[in-house]
């Protein structure tokens, strides 16, 4: 087919899924919710029988869900870079989650552990073309309120395409002031009246922009805090749920061993679930503006968390059952996040989607959703997922995962891929590998390393090329272990 041809068809598709998406000329709006350390079952639609999620279950009703969708990283900066730029965090060497202070870098590194860290960038490069300033470029209006975590002042939303900044900085939770509650200590958030609850705040804020701006194409991109530590929830849900879980039975261990942790095996957490319900309604709050303001026709809504549930430190407040592990791991619990994208005219009601896909898809799935012509190179390592929203089928390929750090939560070095059901995992600091076939073993129980020997291999073989092709930055072995002392690592926390 000729060249000019092939590119009017291509400018006729776009055009036509453009319109179909806003029901009329224009493009799209775009609301991206997303979550902090929110886990695989902790929604209602996911299968949790404790926590009350109606608002979030009937935006997944509306649009699609996906079983096997994965965060880039077990832990929270890392995957929000890479859903941001549509890149691997590696590429940009921010592997771990950001310190301000730097206490998880090498040369400040105090546990006795087997290796050190690998060093890692604390900050999102400016170089980055990010998804807000792709949309900017193509007359957006953009609005980041919550959680940002990726870099120094100069390195924040506004230093990052997003036109508004309400709430987001360098810190990884709400540290300040009086925590989740008015007075906040934040520097892009005013406070409130005394005890107001930040996410109703930052809904309140994104909702205020979604009215001024009904007349102009938007990203409106809600990075919350919750449910990340601290855990704190108002007294009227705590006495909530703490009367929920007095009528819960559960007839299993709470905890198991999971390395040298413990991990909570039963979703009975009333400071949990409160503030997995206020993410709720604050998610129903934004999506009633969007109808009230007759946005709903031209409005592609995505929802996605970070990491896994936090299952094995911190107050392990959640579990990630049927998925082995939480935060900070490479196993399942640790990456399998819930993902929920409604797109008007593309995505049908109730649909599944059983495919594995990332968040580096984020990127190129929303570009060509909002039928931008203008397309930067950016997005090296995302695929877009249009066709998996209109019951089409692609091929994905392989997905990498590389953590050279060890978590808080309990987990090690170490990398991993999935490729079609099979998962290998593979801990730097032996060299040691896991296989699972995930297609029946979504638990990660059954190692078969040694059964399949061939097929782990090829993955393995797939796994050094890709860490070759990324320059993956390595921990390195740490001159101050000794085996005869602690490992370094924290004792499970059951408060």
């Amino acid at each position: 087919m000729p060249t000019s041809r092939l590119a009017v068809l291509v400018r006729m598709a776009v055009c036509s899924l453009t319109l179909a998406i806003a029901g009329q000329a224009g493009p799209p709006n775009v609301v991206f919710f997303l979550a902090d350390d929110l886990g695989w079952r902790d929604l209602g639609c996911y299968g949790s029988q404790f926590y009350e999620t109606p608002n979030i279950d009937s935006l997944a009703a509306s649009g699609a869900r996906f079983t096997h969708a994965y965060a880039a990283c077990p832990v929270c900066s890392p995957t929000r870079a890479s859903i941001l730029t549509g890149k691997y965090p590696v590429r940009m060497r921010v592997t771990d989650y950001i310190s301000p202070a730097g206490g998880n870098q090498p040369a400040s590194w105090g546990r006795n552990t087997a290796m050190l860290p690998s060093p890692y960038d604390d900050r999102m490069p400016l170089g980055e073309t990010t998804l807000a300033e792709a949309l900017s470029d193509s007359g957006y209006a953009t609005f980041f309120a919550g959680k940002w975590h990726l870099g120094p002042k100069g390195f924040w939303p506004e230093d990052q395409g997003f036109d508004i900044n309400i709430g987001g900085f360098e810190h990884g939770g709400p540290w300040g002031g009086d925590n989740y509650f008015s007075p906040y200590g934040n520097p892009n958030i005013k406070d409130g009246p005394a005890g107001e609850h930040l996410p109703d705040r930052l809904a309140r804020e994104t909702a205020k922009f979604i009215e001024n701006h009904r007349d102009d194409p938007f990203l409106a991109y809600l990075s919350f805090y919750s449910v990340h530590t601290p855990l704190m929830t108002t007294e009227e849900l705590e006495r909530k749920y703490m009367e929920k879980a007095r009528r819960l039975t559960f007839s299993g261990p709470r905890f198991i061993l999971e390395g040298f942790r413990d991990a909570r095996q039963v979703q009975d957490h009333a400071v949990y679930g409160g503030m997995v319900e206020a993410l709720d309604t604050a998610v129903g709050r934004v999506l009633r503006a969007l109808e009230s303001n007759g946005l709903d026709s031209k409005t592609i809504i995505v929802f996605m968390s970070d990491n896994g549930g936090l299952s094995t430190s911190e107050g392990s407040p959640t579990a990630n059952l049927p998925l082995r592990a939480g935060k900070g791991w490479l196993y399942e619990g640790g990456i399998r996040e819930p993902m929920i994208i409604r797109a008007p005219g593309v995505t049908s009601a109730r649909s599944v989607i059983h495919s594995p896909v990332t968040s580096t898809d984020f990127y190129p799935t929303l570009l060509d959703l909002a039928g931008l012509r203008k397309r930067p190179r950016q997005h090296v390592d995302g695929t877009s997922l249009v066709p998996l929203l209109r019951g089409q089928r692609i091929d994905r390929g392989p997905i990498f995962w590389h953590y050279p750090h060890y978590g808080n939560q309990g987990g090690a070095p170490g990398a991993a891929i999935r490729e079609g059901n099979w998962k290998l995992i593979r801990w730097y600091e032996d060299g040691a590998t896991e296989l699972y076939n995930l297609g029946n073993d979504a638990a990660e129980r059954y190692d078969l390393s040694e059964l399949v020997p061939n097929r782990a291999a090829n993955l393995a073989k797939t796994l050094d090329k890709w860490l070759n092709e990324v320059g993956a930055n390595m921990p390195s072995l740490n001159p101050s272990y000794s085996a005869d002392k602690p490992s370094g690592r924290l004792p499970p926390d059951r408060r």
